[in-house]
This record gives structure tokens, C-alpha cells and sequence, in this order.
């Protein structure tokens, strides 16, 4: 069993906790000494095969869960990181940025939060006339510190995860009809009424703690209802979990714990209206057809993409999906990857990546077979969505939701049925931002990359103005 030099002390030892074990009775479970136990523990040596089949038969780990995971997003973090010109002197091979994210990943974080405030600081030096009086430039804003406590948590929390499932059981939520179920629940265990606002409001959804009354959208679609019905049941009946979670993230500021109650309001919401179980087999029944996700459940094609993306349950995964959602002007709103492809952290995505293309054919599912600099081939989804409520007056912001997965898993989805998934030239070459890609021959490249010298010919005129080094 050809597995590698595997550091996962971390995982081991929340393995270990979690089965409330000391160390020398799980060493035992797995049939180790107590010594090479703390050894693995404390990334000094590396699991071997048959730890790792001990603990895959003792414990239902997923092999393959532990070699991936945090460790790929936090290399790619630490990779783009190190790729910006002020590390010009410092090269550091693959297998040395691995050994850091696996022995020391409070030192790779703190890095990358380094590098991130010297972007800053030059980000503000250039305008400074235009940002008197902004925030210090070294802090990282709080949406970025939600955002990246959600990306490395693999955009999974299981304890709320679990609670909304179980709650999604008790009310027998998941497929059919979820209204009559939910305001139900609100109305007899917590003492709230539901109903629809007046035509001029325009909120999507109001609540009054004092009259105990949830006024939602009267114009908002059944799965939008749905989702803000659930969300307030997120906030009556699983504050208690959320807080706990709020109080073990550590955050710096006490806006950033607002800013991530909301998303975990949201995500206790997407797991009551999807619960984990039921649609991850509703998944691999549909072959991840996100259309007939959608009609099964009751729930908008943004609902299912995002749920299929926290399908990251230990022992029980689903198909390692990257998703993100994108404006027109190429921001990405939302991100996460439980695949090898990591969004850049900074700057646009690709202009090769299907996921622009989505906006020029609205209702399609635009396909795409793709592969990155670094060899790996993926099957790309994307399709346009439109956020606005009715009305010709209403604004009606556009969306491309982009999801994809690597090639090895693509017999999983009906989009790859007609798909030649063996002729390699039918991939087209894809990076991740400009900034970071190493492909010199791109006619497409917006801005050079950083780690990259120019060349400059007066004498010819490519496509480009300037040869890579």
C-alpha cells in the first residue's frame, strides 16, 4: 500500500479524543506502543499502512480523507503566499511546503496572515489620499477571517450539522414539503407565527421578538421561504451549538462573530432543508444532477451547489466537490473546494474557466473539461442564476455558480456521460489567477505573473507585449 510520508498527529489525536481514549488504551485499539503513538501525535514520525488500516477498521476512517483536506488548502494558501515577488530570493520546493502544512500549520497561518497585511499596507500606501482614515492597513477585515475560518474547516461544522439533521428527522423534512413542517415546529415549540409582508416591504424576512411574528417576502420563491424559515429556527432552537462554535473559532473582533453567526445560521439551515444523509444518497442516486436535486428537495440550484460542497462528513464524504458563486465582474463571492483546485486567494479567476461563459447562455448547464498547470484534470459545471425578486422595477443581480469535480470521479455525474474523458486534448488549460500561473504561452493573460521576468522585444509583437521568463 503505497501511501507516502503521512503526518497527520492532529487528525490522530482528534481521533483519539473523540473516542474519550487516553493514550495508551487507543494505542492499544490500533496495536501500536504507547510511544510511537505520541511519536505520531506530535508529527515526529509518520503513520504507517497498518495504522492506517487500524484505524480505517477500528474507527470507519476514510483512508483517503487523511491525506487531503486542510493540508491542500492551506499549501495552496502558503503556495500563492510565497509566490508574491517579496519572496523572489526563496524557492521552496513542493515537498518542503508539505512538511510545513503538516508539522507546522500554526506557523503556515500565521504566514499567510503576514502576507496578507503586507498586501495591505501597499494596497492603501498606493491610494492613501483616497482612504484617509480607513481601518489600519495590517488587520484582516472580518469578512476575511470568516471566510477563511470556513475554508479551513472544510466548510463542514458537524455538531451543527448533526443537530439539523436530526431535527430534519423529527419533522420528516427533506423531501416534499417543508413549509407546513417548519412553521409548525416555530409555532408550537417556540411561539412564533409566520406570515407574508405587505406589498411595499422589502425585506425578505422581518423578525419581532417582543409580538413574536416572522414576516417573510411576499414575493420571495418557495425555496428562498423555506431557507429564511429555516434560518430562523437556526436562531431560536440552535443558538446554544452556534455559540459554542462562535466561542471555539477565536475570532479577533466581535464583528467577525456576528458576521459568522449569519453563516452559521445559514449553514444550520442548509442542513435542516438538505439533511446530510438523505441527500448525499439522493446525490449518488441522481448522479449529482443538480436539477433534479433541486425538484427533489424543493430547493433552489444555489442551495443544493453549496450543500454538495460541504458533503465532508468523516466517514461518510461525499464526491470532493470545488464550488464557487461569481458576479459579472469576475468577483467570487463565495469559494470553497473540498477538491485539489483551490480559488486564489487574491485577483480574478481564469478568463479560460467556463464559469464566465455561464452568463452568456442563461437556463444552460455549460460543461467543461479542464486541467491546471499542475497536470490534474477536472469536469467543470457552470450555470447562470438570477437573485433578484419579481417585478420589472426590481433589481436582478446575476450569478454564475460554478462547480466541478476531478476527473477520476466524473463517471459519478450524469454531465460526464457523452464526455471523452481519455483524450487529453480535450482538455483546455486552465490556471487559477494570472498572478500566480505558471503558463507562459497564455494568450489570454491579464496581468504577468508575479514570480515571473519580462522580456520586452521592440523587434516582434505577439499576442502578448512580453515573453516569460
Amino acid at each position: 500500500m503505497a501511501i507516502g510520508k503521512l503526518f497527520i498527529g492532529r487528525k490522530v489525536r482528534e481521533i483519539r479524543q473523540a473516542s474519550a481514549a487516553t493514550q495508551a488504551q487507543f494505542a492499544d485499539m490500533i496495536g501500536i506502543s504507547t510511544s510511537y503513538l505520541n511519536q505520531i501525535e506530535n508529527n515526529q514520525r509518520p503513520v504507517s499502512a497498518s495504522v492506517l488500516l487500524a484505524l480505517a477498521e477500528k474507527f470507519g476512517i476514510d483512508i483517503t480523507e487523511l491525506s487531503s483536506g486542510q493540508n491542500d488548502r492551506l499549501l495552496s494558501a502558503l503556495t500563492e503566499a510565497l509566490s508574491d515577488p517579496l519572496f523572489e530570493t526563496y524557492s521552496p520546493s513542493l515537498q518542503e511546503l508539505k512538511l510545513i502544512t503538516q508539522n507546522a500549520p500554526g506557523f503556515a497561518h500565521a504566514l499567510i496572515n503576514c502576507h496578507q497585511a503586507y498586501r495591505r499596507n501597499g494596497e492603501q500606501l498606493a491610494s492613501y489620499a483616497d482612504r484617509a482614515g480607513a481601518a489600519t492597513a495590517n488587520e484582516t477585515t472580518s469578512y476575511e477571517e470568516v471566510r477563511d475560518f470556513f475554508h479551513f474547516v472544510d466548510n463542514y461544522i458537524h455538531d451543527i450539522d448533526q443537530m439539523a439533521e436530526g431535527l430534519a428527522a423529527e419533522l420528516k423534512l427533506g423531501e416534499g414539503e417543508n413549509y407546513a413542517a417548519m412553521t409548525g415546529f416555530l409555532e408550537s415549540r417556540h411561539g412564533v407565527r409566520v406570515v407574508r409582508g405587505d406589498a411595499g416591504d422589502e425585506a425578505i424576512r422581518r423578525y419581532d421578538p417582543k409580538s413574536r411574528i416572522l414576516t417573510l417576502s411576499r414575493y420571495a420563491s418557495a425555496p428562498t421561504r423555506d431557507f429564511q424559515i429555516a434560518t430562523q429556527i437556526a436562531q431560536l432552537h440552535a443558538e446554544t451549538k452556534i455559540d459554542q462554535v462562535l466561542k471555539s473559532a477565536g475570532f479577533r473582533t466581535e464583528e467577525a462573530v456576528e458576521i459568522c453567526r449569519i453563516g452559521l445560521h445559514n449553514y444550520f439551515a442548509g442542513a435542516l432543508i438538505l439533511p446530510y444523509r438523505n441527500f448525499l444518497q439522493a446525490a449518488r442516486e441522481l448522479r449529482h444532477d443538480i436539477e433534479l436535486l433541486a425538484a427533489r428537495f424543493g430547493a433552489s440550484l444555489e442551495q443544493v451547489c453549496h450543500r454538495l460542497s460541504t458533503l465532508q462528513r468523516p466517514g461518510q464524504k461525499g464526491v470532493p466537490i470545488f464550488f464557487a458563486r461569481i458576479d459579472r465582474a469576475g468577483n467570487i463571492t463565495k469559494r470553497h473546494s473540498a477538491a485539489r483546485l483551490q480559488f486564489a486567494r487574491f485577483g480574478a479567476a481564469c478568463p479560460l474557466w467556463n464559469a464566465h461563459q455561464a452568463f452568456e447562455a442563461p437556463g444552460r448547464i455549460i460543461r467543461q473539461l479542464a486541467e491546471t498547470p499542475d497536470g490534474v484534470r477536472y469536469l467543470c459545471l457552470a450555470t447562470q442564476v438570477n437573485k433578484g425578486t419579481l417585478g420589472f422595477r426590481a433589481a436582478q443581480p446575476r450569478y454564475a455558480l460554478a462547480l466541478g469535480c476531478e476527473i477520476s470521479y466524473a463517471d459519478q455525474f450524469v454531465y460526464a456521460d457523452d464526455l471523452d474523458l481519455s483524450n487529453r486534448a480535450g482538455f483546455d488549460p486552465i490556471g487559477i489567477s494570472c498572478r500566480i500561473c505558471e503558463r507562459v504561452k497564455c494568450t489570454s493573460r491579464a496581468v504577468p505573473p508575479l514570480k515571473h521576468k519580462l522580456v520586452v522585444d521592440h523587434k516582434v509583437r505577439n499576442a502578448n507585449p512580453y515573453e516569460i521568463e
